[in-house]
């Protein structure tokens, strides 16, 4: 089967979608639309000296936005 590629040939790249409320879906999955949390604004996961709560706050959001997109599985 051959797929097409995402390039216009433009050196400025590509662009999937244009803002945060247009939906984006891979492998199949039901497009969605932009994640937004506030961990996502609050965790700062490089500056702290220990692992605790906000850094898993901050690994589950990044779980779920690659979930909900389709590029991670989820589950088994």
């Amino acid at each position: 089967m051959a797929y097409q590629q995402v390039y216009d040939g433009n050196p400025d790249g590509v662009q999937i979608a244009d803002a945060a409320t247009d939906k984006v879906g891979f492998y199949g999955y039901t497009p969605v639309v932009q994640r937004s949390s506030s961990v996502q604004a609050t965790s700062n996961i490089a500056t702290s000296s220990s692992f605790g709560a906000t850094q898993l706050a901050c690994i589950q959001e990044i779980m779920n936005t690659l979930t909900g997109l389709g590029i991670w599985k989820g589950s088994a």
